[in-house]
């Protein structure tokens, strides 16, 4: 998902359009998760930019989309970009987790 998203529509209220924002986004992940893995991924990871524009887009952890969607707002901007790119993802200890706290 590589998206310029307008903060400003002529109909929509700014509320009513952030939370359409949010919810597109959590749609997007929520579709890219529920992909088949493959045989050699332990889980899907992300990539995500956020920024005024794309070329100043600085690399954000996905935690912090709603964060920056909601600066966005509050600094009256019209429009920012967002990208959120699809990755495998490989656990790094191969050891069961729950093993660990017996």
């Amino acid at each position: 998902m590589k998206k310029t998203i307008a903060l400003t529509h002529p109909k929509i209220k700014p509320a009513r359009l952030l939370d359409s924002i949010k919810h597109d986004v959590k749609k997007y992940l929520k579709r890219e998760r529920n992909k088949k893995l493959p045989a050699d991924v332990d889980y899907w990871d992300f990539d995500c930019k956020y920024g005024n524009v794309e070329a100043e887009a600085k690399i954000i952890h996905l935690a912090e989309i709603n964060k920056y969607i909601d600066q966005a707002a509050s600094e009256g901007l019209e429009s920012f970009y967002l990208e959120i790119l699809v990755k495998h993802g490989h656990r790094t200890n191969a050891e069961d987790p729950w093993e660990q706290n017996r």
